[in-house]
């Protein structure tokens, strides 16, 4: 159950950055450089989720995005909903669309990628294109706009691998800037985060049936 008071919800506000909540569903938008679930290590405990729980009771972790990656993120509200956003999530009712800034110029003005992909285990939690032992995985992509060095894009995963996004555009030859697992030296530089942000999450509300769009505005 949320807590509900006015005083709580003004200081939760400081903490989360509150996009929507009701007693299903918690969407928020997360900051770069912040863990969606708590780490292993003592000082990487810190997380959207933990953060969440010291507001919401039963606050569950749907989805995950990188700990450099900002934007939407929704968590479920109890055991039930949990369940369903889980069964949207795996089977591919979900839509996702991502802003990124790669390196160079991306041609043509649309298109896509379907390299399957697996933990790169000796480098973890680098993931690698393995046509043999890969998960499938496709992201299709739509140009922005081109600037002189660089291309904006829009990102559509339709599977959810790990670091996708970002494995996908480096196997085109074209990194997410200030990507430090993927990059280049050249691309690693040209921006002081990863740039790549969750722009809109479409799903189905458990509770009401009703498709629902929660929108984060690129902070880059």
């Amino acid at each position: 159950m949320v807590v509900d008071t006015a005083p709580a919800l003004a200081e939760a506000a400081e903490e989360l950055d509150i996009l929507f909540h009701d007693d299903a569903v918690l969407v928020l938008d997360k900051p770069s450089g912040l863990l969606s679930v708590p780490g292993r290590l003592p000082e990487n405990k810190d997380s959207l989720a933990l953060r969440a729980q010291r507001w919401f009771d039963g606050a569950r972790t749907v989805h995950r995005l990188d700990w450099e990656t900002s934007g939407v993120s929704v968590l479920a509200l109890d055991a039930g909903v949990h369940r369903e956003l889980s069964r949207q999530f795996h089977d591919r009712e979900v839509e996702k669309s991502y802003i990124a800034i790669v390196a160079g110029h991306l041609m043509p003005d649309e298109g896509e990628v379907a390299l399957p992909l697996i933990c790169d285990w000796p480098n973890r939690p680098r993931q690698m294109v393995d046509h043999e032992n890969g998960r499938n995985a496709l992201t299709r992509w739509q140009v922005v706009f081109r600037e002189i060095d660089r291309t904006w894009l829009r990102l559509f995963p339709v599977t959810g691998r790990s670091h996708q996004l970002r494995v996908h555009m480096q196997a085109l030859g074209h990194p997410i800037l200030g990507d430090r697992l993927y990059a280049d030296r050249y691309a690693l530089h040209r921006a002081e985060r990863l740039q790549l942000h969750a722009e809109r999450l479409t799903f189905t509300h458990p509770q009401q049936g009703e498709r629902v769009t929660f929108y984060s505005p690129c902070p880059f």
